[in-house]
């Protein structure tokens, strides 16, 4: 099949590289514009890109894909399908009834839970025990077209959103060619989402990163393990904002207020939230790289009270 696929960053690599192996004409590559990276601030391709140039696949960077221009050179492309995964752009109606075989999207939800830019992330935050990818066709409404596909995964009680990204990455590949294959034999199935049971899932942002220490420590726990790898949490220790990367429920009441430190040592620090204490395991200090709190503990003194 004759294929152009929309994608920019790590995450949607295998994707492409499984397109690559089935054997299918990838006729186009979209991905987003480069961007000034590090202190040298040169130019970067994203991973896609690198992808496609090590295939001789043509790259289109476009700034917008609703001025025409894009449209015309979807056209002289020819091809059968567009396949859409993490792109971060939304496809016109003009694009979209091109392909005679449509476009499609792998989404990183259970659709139509989680809609949105930031699905993964939403699902830990929320504590979920269960998520998936969902391929869909894609219309001009976000995220609510037919159904083709969903593959189901559970959620780890100490997974993070990066480690989960990473294993969707690996689980959605095989998704994607089944799909495809099921296009090309005419057998795809389109099935309606329900609208009415819709959520969405926006994009994170740095004030979500505070910790709310009045939440429960479960509550606390799901916000840690969402927001890495970022935008991460972060809490106030000696007067400077610290990220916090993991903690551990201790399952202790306490009788002092929520955000109260309580105690420090080689287990780590423990804090007061709303239903009893959270042991902060691992932080980041500002300018500092990442450790265990044991490790930060051995440098610096925290007075608790």
């Amino acid at each position: 099949m004759k294929i152009i696929f929309m994608g920019t960053p790590d995450f949607a690599v295998k994707f492409l590289e499984r397109l690559y192996k089935d054997g299918h004409d990838i006729v186009g590559v979209f991905t987003k514009e480069d961007k000034p990276k590090n202190r040298g601030m040169k130019l970067s391709f994203s991973p896609i890109k690198q992808l496609a140039v090590s295939h001789g696949t043509p790259v289109f960077q476009p700034k917008t894909l609703k001025d025409g221009n894009v449209a015309e050179t979807i056209k002289q492309l020819n091809c059968d399908l567009i396949v859409v995964v993490a792109y971060g752009k939304l496809l016109p109606k003009e694009i979209l009834d091109i392909p005679p075989h449509g476009c499609i999207n792998i989404h990183g939800s259970i659709l139509p839970k989680y809609r949105g830019a930031s699905p993964v992330q939403h699902a830990v935050l929320n504590g979920e025990k269960e998520t998936g990818l969902t391929s869909m066709y894609i219309t001009e409404e976000m995220d609510a077209g037919d159904i083709i596909f969903v593959s189901k995964t559970f959620i780890g009680d100490d997974e993070t959103s990066g480690e989960l990204f990473e294993r969707l990455s690996t689980i959605g590949p095989q998704l994607l060619s089944e799909t495809i294959d099921a296009i090309s034999q005419g057998s795809a199935t389109r099935i309606p989402q329900n609208h009415d049971d819709a959520t969405y899932a926006p994009l994170l942002t740095r004030d979500m990163s505070p910790i709310d220490w009045n939440k429960t420590a479960y509550e606390i726990k799901c916000m840690v393990r969402g927001l890495d790898p970022w935008p991460a949490a972060t809490m106030e220790i000696n007067n400077s904002t610290m990220k916090v990367y993991s903690v551990e429920i201790t399952g202790n009441t306490t009788l002092k207020p929520p955000g109260s430190l309580i105690s420090c040592g080689n287990n780590g620090i423990e804090v007061a939230c709303s239903d009893g204490s959270i042991l902060v395991k691992e932080v980041q200090a500002p300018g500092s790289k990442r450790m265990s709190t044991a490790d930060y503990l051995r440098g610096n003194t925290i007075t608790t009270g």
